[in-house]
């Protein structure tokens, strides 16, 4: 199957258009490059003169799409233009058409043009110098130079620039490109930690809510609906506060370092589990750590803790927390075992945020059945310049 011809640009084709006029206007007027006494005109008719501006100007035509090419043939037509008493539109074409050859040819024809040319400069210089021994035949590498080198040159001084210039675009839309990514990372990662948030913020009062309104609604007791009527208030004012601060750290930055939850308040949050009905032991030797590794184990603590409440059976739960080795330990187990179900409803969210807060300090988390107890381990490094 033929190879299907590629259509000539329209500027090629305005190029050519206007290259064979004005060659076909200076032959009409008589003007050519040589004199019919010029050693190397072999054929002085003047109709000789328009097959080789014909062959330059159908030449022009596949300056971009057949650059190579173009400039073979091209050469072939200027050889045989120096025959005749010559055209200066064929030999301003031929220029074009070495220029076309650099710039839009392939790589390697960009780099051998201008040698090439180069070397043609030199011969055209030394041979006829040598020959004649006049400085007059200096002119004949001028003109080979004119003709050949200078346009090669500028192609290659063009192709360059445009080749730069392609480079720099194309860093320019891969450096956006990772702006971009950067930007999206960022904005998922700070929508996991905003999730991570509200979840261990909010999870444990509304949880303790759930439960203790299922139970004012199943035990028709004065004394026990009054009670868990109080617990849910309190869990409401608390969840409400915290869902205040948190909005103030989105909306203006407000609740600051002092309002981020320290290990300091891990016997507040205690004794609100107490309350809640679990039956707690605490057990803390961790002395002074970072305040991002405060924050995760504290919110481990919550999470395991409200964990506990949700599904926890009967019986001492227990939160140990030591630094050791470089590293401080958590480590929260409650009773496991078969019940009818949750007391309230989870998603499996808690899990998740735990272990992406370990993750996220280059700890370790596990979550487990241990026995007869549910076992949450975590290990969150310290490292050595952090404060003890």
């Amino acid at each position: 199957m033929a190879a299907r011809l590629t259509r000539p640009h329209r500027d090629d084709v305005r190029i050519a258009m206007g290259g064979l006029a004005g060659g076909l206007l200076l032959w009409a007027v008589g003007l050519y490059s040589r004199t019919g006494d010029d050693p190397i005109t072999v054929v002085d008719a003047r109709w000789a003169i328009l097959v080789p501006l014909a062959v330059t100007a159908a030449c022009e035509l596949l300056r971009r799409t057949r650059p190579r090419t173009a400039l073979l043939v091209g050469t072939v037509a200027i050889t045989a233009d120096l025959m005749t008493l010559g055209s200066l539109a064929t030999i301003v074409m031929f220029t074009d058409l070495v220029y076309a050859a650099v710039l839009y040819g392939t790589p390697a024809s960009a780099r051998r043009i201008p040698w090439i040319t180069g070397l043609l400069t030199v011969i055209g210089t030394v041979v006829p110098y040598m020959a004649w021994r006049v400085p007059q035949a200096l002119l004949i590498g001028a003109g080979t130079g004119l003709v050949t080198l200078v346009p090669a040159t500028t192609g290659w001084v063009v192709r360059n620039h445009r080749d730069t210039a392609d480079a720099e675009r194309l860093r320019a839309e891969q450096t956006a490109l990772l702006a971009e990514m950067d930007r999206s990372q960022a904005v998922t990662a700070e929508r996991a930690r905003m999730a991570r948030e509200l979840h261990d913020m909010v999870a444990n009062h509304l949880s303790a809510i759930a439960i203790h309104s299922t139970a004012a609604l199943s035990i028709d007791d004065p004394g026990t609906s009054k009670q868990a009527l109080s617990v849910i208030r309190e869990n409401s004012v608390e969840g409400l506060a915290e869902m205040r601060r948190l909005i103030g750290i989105l909306r203006e930055g407000n609740g600051g370092p002092s309002a981020v939850p320290t290990l300091d308040g891990l016997t507040a949050l205690v004794d609100g589990a107490r309350a809640n009905g679990l039956e707690i032991s605490l057990d803390t030797d961790h002395g002074k750590v970072p305040a991002p590794v405060e924050l995760a184990a504290y919110r481990i603590v919550q999470e395991s803790l409200t964990n506990a409440l949700k599904h926890a059976r009967p019986g001492r739960v227990t939160v140990a927390l030591s630094r050791r080795d470089g590293v401080l330990d958590v480590r929260v187990t409650s009773p496991y075992g078969h019940r009818d179900g949750p007391r309230a409803p989870g998603s499996g969210a808690g899990l998740v945020g735990m272990r992406e807060r370990a993750a996220l300090l280059g700890g370790t988390f596990e979550a487990c059945p241990d026995g007869a107890l549910w076992a949450v381990h975590a290990t969150l490094p310290v490292a050595e310049g952090d404060p003890e």
